[in-house]
């Protein structure tokens, strides 16, 4: 089960706290078991300083303080505090990346729910990058491409995987489908066809505004006999 640990202190010397734990996560390249930290400064009291640090388990945090160089850096820090910090540990009961839930349904349902719908969850200035196409397509273009892929195919994508990053959201997708409808001028042949790809989707208050598409184009036309197209 994810662990987190709350290390709340407070410092008058930010800035070399800073440069303490960029030379911790120097020295212990290789060798630490965290896998993610945030440090925050208070906004109305700017010595108050919280860092939160996860780890896979409890074990692996407890790995973690036994390296020399963690607690090299753990009396150099106490050192740069103007109290002695505290410690709170924490088993992550609940953990929700609420922009790969929506990253997700949006994938989950693309193939079946109505075209308004899709797009409900999409900010009016959205940006689409897509390959395939000459240029940038915004929110009414964009439309209308999905539209044609809904003609032509009857289609369904399966989630395989996902990371977050700040506010965008990468889904590693398959694509299958039946070719039901003329594409890109070839009539509708009936061939079952799939493929893979890659979607970055950036968020804004909760809503789509940009997406990057990452797609085995050319082997889809050549699934259709079109090969080399």
């Amino acid at each position: 089960m994810t662990f987190v640990q709350l290390i709340d202190c407070r410092t008058s010397r930010f800035e070399e706290m800073n440069r303490l734990m960029d030379t911790w996560v120097e020295k212990t390249k290789g060798k630490r078991t965290a896998t993610h930290a945030v440090v925050g400064k208070d906004r109305s009291d700017a010595s108050h300083v919280v860092e939160i640090v996860e780890f896979p388990s409890y074990e692996e945090a407890m790995r973690n303080s036994g390296l020399p160089e963690t607690e090299k850096i753990f009396d150099d820090m106490v050192a740069l505090c103007d109290e002695m910090p505290t410690f709170t540990d924490l088993e992550v009961v609940r953990d929700e990346q609420l922009n790969c839930a929506t990253a997700r349904e949006w994938f989950e349902r693309a193939g079946t729910i109505d075209l308004g719908a899709m797009f409900e969850r999409v900010t009016d200035d959205y940006v689409d990058h897509d390959p395939a196409g000459p240029q940038d397509s915004d929110l009414a273009a964009a439309r209308e491409q999905f539209a044609g892929w809904r003609r032509a195919f009857d289609f369904s994508f399966r989630v395989d995987d996902q990371i977050a990053q700040g506010d965008r959201v990468c889904t590693r997708w398959t694509w299958t489908a039946r070719h039901e409808g003329a594409f890109l001028g070839l009539p509708a042949t009936g061939q079952a066809v799939a493929m893979t790809g890659m979607t970055w989707q950036r968020f804004r208050d909760g809503m789509i505004c940009e997406a990057w598409w990452q797609y085995d184009r050319a082997g889809l036309l050549e699934q259709l006999g079109v090969p080399g197209r």
